[in-house]
């Protein structure tokens, strides 16, 4: 459980990180999970952000998830 915590968590920092550097840069525009979002393609900066700190916080709560 501990691993699966782990994976998700950095997932979702991957994809935060990801949006911000379309939003910043124009790159990664493949591999970009907030656009084709309806309710968060409004957003996408924002969006970015939240996710990047959900990811850390997944990651960092992992710790606690016992095996």
């Amino acid at each position: 459980m501990k691993k699966l915590c782990e994976t998700v968590g950095f997932l979702l920092f991957v994809q935060g990180v990801g949006g911000l550097l379309h939003e910043w840069f124009d790159w990664f525009r493949f591999f970009n999970l907030v656009r084709p979002l309806p309710f968060a393609s409004e957003y996408p900066l924002f969006v970015s952000v939240v996710l990047v700190v959900a990811g850390a916080a997944v990651m960092v709560a992992s710790d606690a998830v016992k095996e």
